[in-house]
């Protein structure tokens, strides 16, 4: 037992780690992908072409 915890409630929090890393990493790659087209179409409605 560790800091109050048994040994399995260990092991399922790991499993929730490993598993929310992937996760976290796509969803970063998705967002940093909607924040730069967001962007672009910002520069294309009020640049040149007005």
């Amino acid at each position: 037992m560790l800091l109050g915890l048994e040994w399995y409630w260990w092991l399922a929090a790991a499993a929730v780690i490993l598993i929310s890393i992937p996760i976290k990493i796509r969803f970063m790659r998705w967002f940093q992908r909607r924040e730069q087209e967001k962007k672009k179409e910002r520069h294309g409605k009020w640049g040149d072409e007005e």
